[in-house]
């Protein structure tokens, strides 16, 4: 584990470095917020890397339903460099503008102005959920496998098998069957597939090359939807006890009367899933955006002089190998707080008043 940190944080510091050293070279400023968007946020083409003058990029399938129909060709056909109005320049009167409100988005270009199209393309944040899924199946029909071959009776599995056997009756133990309680089986396989899914995620969006580097967690919209998927499996799951307490709850006929408690409740309803969305998407997408502005200290000082220069690499070093552990941690606490908050969120919906099991 301690070789494979090592190779990781020495990856992201080439895969910032490089760009950042180019752009020294060639005598341009070091726009640091330029660098980290460029790393965290969704895109067309999956930029590698650059050497010298040439950038190498994997691009990825454009598929789009504009005016004319429905197109599907490679990003590549897009132009590397804007033209003088900002747009990268695409067939069929598509572009991807550099500025504007749909910055880096395709739009496009009719009479009346930019026009976004139905946009389903397999961005970089796709691919890498694409990638992130096959490796999640794979870490699951693996011990499957082993278990169609074995008896309970035999003896517990070792290796890869158990560790996922591990972590699974730690989630299912520790996390699902208290926040859940009686009933909880038949959430397990929602519960587990939310941890594993997320965990997974956030582990391949630490590694800052292909097939890893995509910033699935830190996307607003993945975590919109593991979010509503919890507020649907919640509501559906509330008995009569959850709802009165919510339109009618056990406070002076007043406050009833004046529905302020009711209209509390009611907005209780959202603010938990806005919750969960927002605590997942910006621990994440903060903690990729601390770790890439950490590496570029390195070039902010590149031009001062010498005792400057190692006394700030050396602070910016040890930072990032510190940042690159604690982000391996984060993912499994975001994964584990995620799927906690569901499990208590759904027994809070499936709650019975004591006096009701005497």
């Amino acid at each position: 584990m301690k070789y494979i940190k090592n190779l990781l944080c020495f990856a992201l510091l080439l895969w910032v470095a490089v760009p950042a050293m180019a752009a020294e070279k060639e005598g341009e400023s070091l726009d640091i917020s330029h660098i980290v968007l460029e790393h965290i946020k969704d895109s067309y083409e999956w930029h590698v890397t650059d050497i010298g003058d040439k950038a190498v990029v994997i691009h990825l399938p454009v598929i789009v339903h504009s005016s004319t129909g429905w197109h599907v060709f490679c990003s590549s056909k897009f132009e590397h460099h804007p033209d003088a109005n900002g747009y990268r320049m695409g067939p069929y009167n598509l572009a991807i503008p550099t500025e504007g409100d749909h910055a880096g988005k395709i739009v496009e270009l009719t009479a009346e102005g930019e026009k976004r199209p139905l946009d389903i393309s397999i961005t970089k944040t796709v691919a890498t959920m694409f990638i992130s899924v096959i490796v999640l199946l794979l870490c699951i029909l693996i011990p499957a496998r082993w278990y169609r071959k074995h008896k309970a009776s035999d003896q517990a599995p070792g290796g890869f098998t158990g560790f996922i056997e591990m972590l699974v009756m730690y989630v299912v133990d520790e996390i699902i069957k208290p926040g859940v309680g009686k009933g909880y089986e038949k959430y397990c396989p929602y519960l587990l597939t939310c941890f594993f899914f997320i965990f997974t995620c956030n582990i391949m969006g630490l590694i800052p090359f292909p097939p890893g580097g995509g910033n699935i967690t830190g996307n607003i919209a993945i975590t919109f939807f593991l979010a509503f998927c919890t507020f649907v499996i919640v509501q559906f799951s509330g008995n009569k006890h959850y709802w009165k307490d919510i339109f009618w709850p056990d406070v002076p006929l007043a406050l009833k009367a004046f529905p302020l408690i009711p209209a509390i409740e009611f907005v209780g309803i959202f603010t938990k899933p806005f919750a969960l969305m927002i605590r997942l998407f910006a621990n994440i997408m903060a903690g990729h955006a601390i770790a890439i502005s950490l590496v570029c200290i390195i070039f902010l000082v590149a031009a001062k002089p010498v005792g400057v220069f190692l006394g700030m690499s050396t602070v910016s070093v040890i930072m990032s190998v510190f940042m690159s552990t604690l982000e391996v941690l984060v993912c499994f606490i975001q994964a584990m707080v995620f799927t906690m908050l569901s499990a208590i969120f759904i027994g809070l919906a499936r709650h019975v008043p004591e006096e009701e099991h005497a």
